[in-house]
């Protein structure tokens, strides 16, 4: 493997992606979708960049779901990993793959990228349905082994999608148990940090914590626990998905309304964000 900057190593950033889950501090991703994204987390002083697969997909003409080519995406995650000195973890969804020798291949050339970390998950995309939890676990274990052979290591962010996509369950309490069994199965195939995404109540996400021993993402939503006390319960990283790029759209799309009234000056002669402020993200090393 190549350096993936002139100062910061991708073995290093892989090291030092890991223990930011094994802190004891909430690792906070605000998820982005370029290369600006990333330098401007990296000027605030974040300590690591996520991507959003929706907002990848959705900046480049397409829908979420692996609808964006992988070839495509595996540019803009070059782009981005080489632009900061930060580690940089990738959402590639299922994996873009229709089998295991298809997800040994994208693994490769995603380590090639200069990505420290992804987040991948148990839903397939063809049925719509979750993967059985051997077969997810398998997917798991065949990740690492990529890894292994590639003498650098990969964060494995294992997401279930069981309370978005679990349809068998009429029960809260049966999806809990369901994703605390694949939990459970995740870890021990290998990954190194266990997503549930949909979970949001706080008993859940304590239990979660206290069962399975692991790094718990927690996604931000509607009725999830303010973010002090998230990190007061123990949970090791939050991620926002689409929602900043949600937020900088409402933005463009509050100010684009104004024009039409031929309002919106003083919010534009007022911004503090300077055409030599973006020169500065984009030209500082």
């Amino acid at each position: 493997m190549t350096q993936t900057s002139k100062r910061v190593t991708q073995q290093e950033k892989a090291n030092q992606f890991y223990r930011l889950h094994h802190s004891e501090k909430l690792l906070v991703l605000p998820n982005i979708w370029d290369c600006l994204g990333a330098k401007l987390l990296e000027d605030l002083g974040y300590p690591a960049v996520a991507t959003a697969s929706a907002s990848i997909a959705f900046t480049n003409g397409y829908d979420d779901g692996e609808n964006i080519p992988f070839e495509d995406l595996l540019s803009i995650l070059k782009k981005i990993a080489g632009s900061t000195d930060l580690p940089v973890t990738a959402d590639i969804e299922s994996g873009y793959a229709e089998n295991e020798n298809q997800l040994e291949k994208n693994i490769q050339q995603l380590l090639e990228s200069g990505i420290v970390g992804i987040n991948i998950e148990d839903t397939d995309k063809n049925t719509k349905s979750l993967f059985p939890v051997d077969i997810q676990c398998r997917r798991i274990k065949l990740i690492k082994s990529v890894s292994a052979k590639s003498n650098m290591p990969l964060f494995i962010n294992a997401r279930t999608d069981v309370y978005t996509q679990g349809k068998d369950f009429n029960r809260a309490e049966s999806k809990f148990d369901d994703t605390i069994k694949r939990g459970l199965a995740y870890k021990a195939a290998g990954a190194d940090c266990f997503f549930p995404l949909g979970m949001q109540k706080n008993d859940e996400i304590k239990k979660a914590i206290a069962l399975l021993q692991m790094p718990i993402n927690i996604l931000i939503m509607s009725g999830v626990p303010e973010l002090n006390e998230l990190n007061e319960m123990g949970v090791a990283r939050i991620s926002l998905g689409p929602a900043f790029l949600k937020i900088a759209i409402r933005a463009l799309k509050i100010l684009a309304t104004s024009l039409q009234k031929h309002e919106g000056l003083p919010e534009i002669a007022g911004n503090e964000i300077t055409s030599d402020y973006l020169r500065n993200l984009v030209n500082k090393k």
